[in-house]
């Protein structure tokens, strides 16, 4: 039988099941319940924007979407969303999931944390991008109800989300902080890193080995 949180279903199919055991079995709870809030808060909000995403491609963008920030899944040499979006390719792959509907779900997690640009894509990549910016950044709360939010919180709770989470980023790049240049996540280690130094773009620029 299906499970239905404030009026979103969650698919009752084996990639459904295997994707939240396998989720719930190797992050902590953190990432657990922030993946399962994403789905269905990107569900909510795919209501408020007039779209349809597939339930199944949806769920495994939002299950796998912060996997990059913690083992197994962290990489040493690249954006963490891109390692997310790697295993979550894989995982649909080795679910016979066709490799077109891979690749949608590989870009919704690989863009997740780029402000406007998902919004203007299919409606998985947008929904992904829109349960996160609701559960991370407040964004859009003024589209679902009240009653929608307290159940999906009673649900999956978020008890000090805000500074879990921002170490949760730290924790996931510090070690790589090569790879936040010109993303938000940059942001964090400014934040939290005290030997943390944002490479500057017009720097980049500027020094290029272009003569001029």
């Amino acid at each position: 039988m299906s499970e239905k949180i404030a009026g979103v279903e969650i698919p009752d199919s084996k990639l459904v099941q295997d994707a939240t055991e396998l989720i719930r079995d190797t992050t902590p709870p953190l990432i657990y319940h922030h993946s399962r809030r994403v789905y269905l808060f990107g569900s909510l909000q795919a209501r408020a924007l007039g779209v349809q995403p597939d339930p199944e491609l949806l769920y495994v963008a939002a299950l796998f979407h912060d996997t990059g920030l913690v083992p197994p899944y962290r990489s040493d040499d690249q954006r963490f969303e891109m390692d997310g979006a790697d295993q979550a390719r894989a995982f649909l792959l080795s679910h016979d999931i066709p490799g077109a509907e891979a690749e949608t779900v590989w870009t919704a997690i690989a863009l997740h944390t780029t402000p406007e640009v998902p919004y203007k894509m299919v409606p998985e990549i947008a929904a992904t991008t829109a349960g996160v910016e609701t559960d991370v950044l407040g964004l859009h709360l003024a589209n679902i109800s009240q009653a929608e939010i307290d159940e999906v919180t009673a649900v999956h709770p978020r008890p000090d989300f805000k500074r879990q989470i921002l170490q949760a980023f730290t924790d996931g790049f510090a070690h790589r902080p090569d790879t936040t240049f010109g993303t938000v996540n940059a942001d964090v280690l400014e934040h939290f890193v005290p030997s943390f130094r944002r490479v500057d773009f017009v720097d980049v620029i500027q020094n290029s080995a272009w003569p001029e």
